[in-house]
């Protein structure tokens, strides 16, 4: 055995009966998510769930896995989700498969699949769902992490940006997460590929004063220079062509009229010719939003040529995702309290002999859609009521031999200590 090979295993002397075993931690770039702090998800997922119903949407939850083709003929061969970060592997049959790095494209597969148009456009849909992406562990941001992802299908219609970016800002604000929003428009596959000419022309001059990562994307993928956080590759792009003097009228027009939307609803937002997104499949409108840390928190945008990409017919669709983990961080730092919900009763036994009409109690008062706890660990009448302040029941109800007798029970209040009493 190699010296420290198994860390955090306990020692036992030669003469202990048990066998040393070796301890399993976590993956990296994971996290459980254990009991004590479940209830902040619960409601996270509850306000986005809730958001999506006011707003119609509809939840869509797709496989954990996909045919790798699915990622690399929708987000590009080049980009860096499918070139670094994904989790691909050979099945029994030889199949390559990828748990899925993003939200999109298996919606987009199940939408043509399913024939989805069928039920009438626009589709408006939500998912929650676990991402897999290996990349070195951040703030918020883990090889297994977590997104709620809107997805928007059949409308081309500034208004379906618009409602996109309300409905994120609206969540944004129910969880207690101030956020600034950035717009760009980075125009159509044809727009793109003039700017992403010039701008690669430009870039050429001063290639060997860019970051290693920003040469390789210089030939592979040119825009995502444009969101490089070197302080040089940020230094050189200052003097790059601009986007917007590239953008057909139809896209102007498109992006002036969401702009004159957004002003209209008091949206403020600031725009940025370098917000570009990471993942090829974008089109026209880009968003994101970042704290007031900077940190990005949600981002999206218009990807009308995916559907197509897929099988189906040409269909213009609109969306965001948002990093789960990454709300909950804003939102502690600004100060947000998530109410850990508490039991209702603990019902102690003054004896075990008790215990039988104290279980039989507990299963009465479940069936009323009432939460209670009883003694299942064989405790002490201290200890139990020790543990039912520990679990913060609400009340607790001590059940004696006088108690079975009379019939009469009392419930104490665990946070003012008043006692009341009441036949069942």
């Amino acid at each position: 055995m190699q010296k420290n090979q198994y860390r955090g295993v306990k020692k036992f002397s030669s003469n202990s009966q048990f066998s040393i075993k070796k301890m399993i931690n976590i993956p990296k770039g994971t996290k459980d998510l254990l009991p004590q702090i479940s209830h902040k998800w619960h409601e996270i997922e509850g306000i986005a769930r809730e958001v999506a119903r006011v707003f119609n949407c509809h939840e869509i939850r797709t496989p954990i896995f996909e045919h790798t083709e699915l990622f690399t003929r929708s987000l590009g061969d080049e980009a860096e989700v499918v070139s670094k970060q994904m989790y691909s592997f050979l099945d029994k049959a030889n199949r390559s498969l990828t748990l899925k790095p993003e939200g999109t494209a298996p919606v987009a597969r199940s939408f043509v699949e399913n024939n989805l148009e069928q039920y009438g456009l626009p589709q408006k849909m939500y998912y929650i769902s676990p991402i897999f992406r290996y990349e070195n562990p951040q703030a918020g941001r883990l090889r297994q992490h977590h997104q709620f992802g809107i997805e928007f299908y059949g409308s081309s219609s500034p208004y379906a940006d618009a409602e996109v970016i309300l409905l994120a800002k609206t969540f944004l604000s129910k969880c207690g997460v101030t956020a600034n929003l950035t717009l760009n428009n980075i125009g159509c596959a044809e727009c793109r590929t003039e700017y992403n000419n010039a701008l690669k022309k430009q870039l050429e001059k001063q290639k060997d004063c860019l970051c290693g990562l920003c040469q390789n994307r210089l030939n592979k993928n040119t825009l995502r220079i444009l969101d490089c956080k070197s302080p040089n590759c940020k230094n050189i792009i200052k003097d790059a062509p601009k986007i917007s003097k590239f953008v057909c009228e139809c896209c102007k027009e498109h992006f002036k009229k969401l702009t004159d939307i957004l002003k209209n609803e008091k949206i403020n937002f600031t725009i940025d010719d370098n917000v570009v997104r990471g993942l090829d499949y974008y089109s026209k409108t880009v968003f994101e939003f970042a704290g007031n840390d900077g940190m990005a928190i949600c981002g999206g945008g218009r990807y009308d040529g995916m559907v197509e990409e897929l099988g189906g017919k040409q269909t213009p669709c609109v969306g965001f995702g948002v990093g789960i983990e990454r709300i909950l961080l804003a939102a502690e730092k600004e100060g947000r309290e998530f109410e850990q919900k508490t039991v209702d009763y603990y019902i102690a036994s003054l004896s075990p002999e008790q215990l039988d009409y104290c279980f039989d109690l507990s299963q009465k008062l479940r069936a009323k859609g009432i939460s209670c706890e009883v003694d299942l660990m064989n405790r002490s009448l201290k200890s139990q009521l020790k543990f039912a302040d520990k679990i913060k029941a609400k009340y607790s109800i001590v059940v004696g031999e006088d108690e079975l007798k009379s019939g009469q029970l009392k419930q104490k209040d665990m946070r003012t200590g008043e006692v009341t009493e009441f036949k069942l």
